[in-house]
């Protein structure tokens, strides 16, 4: 069985729609007991990895496909904004920048001494933000639970450019799950692509 541990139903989403069958188990790890030292592809790289071993742990006869995505400006890491106003300093101070967005994926399967962790870069352009667009979105709550504060996938996500995967801005980048030793647990979708 293929177990994401994750509860992000972006990432969720982008499975369903790629064929996988799988069952969710979140690891609920500390995501600020990475080394200090590391940068930011480390950091995603060793998130993913912690998150999966700690739900490899409870299904060892399982495979388990883990991801964490960070948003870096230039050496600050953006994570997921805690509340509202924190939200909104995040979104302030992504307004017109081009930042990063590094995800982190692992895949680990106890029983056949499987794993793998790699990670995937994109560069996002934003643009200039107005305070009044700034506290709609705010005020819209669709900032919960996105690293960086946004969606490239919402209604305006701000994003004028883009360089490199959607659907690793989005969480997931299905460019590289697709390549990964997982490809057992998934069948021909609706439209009949495998």
């Amino acid at each position: 069985m293929l177990i994401l541990a994750s509860r992000s139903p972006q990432r969720v989403a982008l499975l369903r729609e790629a064929g996988y069958a799988f069952q969710c188990d979140p690891a609920d790890i500390d995501e600020e007991g990475y080394p200090r030292h590391f940068v930011a592809a480390d950091i995603a790289r060793w998130l993913a990895q912690a998150k999966a071993d700690r739900v490899a742990s409870r299904h060892p006869q399982d495979t388990v496909l883990a991801a964490d995505t960070v948003v870096a400006l230039g050496e600050e890491l953006l994570g997921k904004p805690e509340d509202a106003p924190h939200a909104r300093r995040m979104l302030r101070s992504l307004s017109g920048s081009t930042h990063r967005v590094i995800t982190g994926v692992a895949v680990v399967a106890i029983d056949q001494d499987l794993r793998i962790v790699e990670h995937v870069e994109s560069t996002v352009q934003m643009r200039v933000l107005t305070d009044d667009e700034v506290e709609r979105y705010v005020a819209s709550g669709d900032w919960r639970g996105k690293a960086g504060g946004y969606g490239i996938q919402d209604n305006d996500p701000f994003v004028t450019c883009m360089n490199g995967s959607v659907s690793n801005v989005i969480g997931l980048p299905m460019e590289l799950v697709m390549k990964l030793p997982i490809a057992e647990f998934r069948s021909p979708n609706e439209n009949g692509n495998a």
